[in-house]
């Protein structure tokens, strides 16, 4: 990761967490972060010469954060239908109480065409740290006798993950921090079902 932050480095980068959050890329400017932060836009440029840059960094950061997370989650959890649970509670938790109602990467994966690559780069990089562990527990739940998958423990993940993420669209769509539970329990729960 790179060298660590000032801490006027470190408020930027959380001030605009949120407003990737709330509206992607595009959703927001170095003017919606000066009048947050109280700085100056020119400061803000002195941090992060680009708004590329600053939102490298923030995705970069954010991928560290979940990486390291999910390590925790296998490294503390053994089961792994438990390690899932861990996963998909810690978004329906965020969810439900508005900490973090959508995944920042989700949001910018919307905006894929119409980003910087050095930004899509950092996106795809989660997407693919995601999936290759989603498929590891995946993998382990079925040598166990604790998932059913229907096909290659890959393929599964990445409809997990889609679910994931579809879930948190339509709990974000139709306002109903619930909805993500239910969407998401019925796949879980497809997968410890024999077919």
């Amino acid at each position: 990761m790179e060298s660590e932050l000032s801490p006027r480095a470190a408020e930027i980068i959380a001030c605009a967490r949120p407003l990737l959050v709330a509206g992607g890329y595009n959703g927001f400017s170095y003017a919606d972060i000066s009048g947050s932060v109280q700085i100056s836009k020119a400061s803000i440029h002195h941090h992060f010469p680009s708004k590329a840059e600053l939102v490298q960094t923030v995705v970069r950061r954010y991928r560290d954060e979940a990486q390291k997370g999910l390590a925790a989650i296998q490294s503390n959890i053994g089961d792994p239908l438990a390690q899932l649970e861990a996963y998909t509670g810690y978004w329906e938790a965020c969810i439900r109480d508005g900490s973090s109602s959508f995944c920042i990467c989700a949001m910018l994966a919307a905006e894929l065409p119409a980003i910087p690559e050095q930004v899509a780069d950092e996106v795809r990089g989660h997407f693919c740290d995601l999936a290759a562990w989603l498929a590891s527990v995946l993998e382990s739940g079925a040598a166990k006798g604790v998932f059913q998958l229907r096909a290659d423990p890959e393929s599964e993940a990445m409809t997990l993950m889609a679910t994931v993420h579809g879930a948190m669209l339509s709990a974000r769509a139709l306002g109903d921090p619930d909805l993500f539970a239910t969407i998401v329990g019925a796949s879980v729960g497809r997968l410890t079902r024999a077919a």
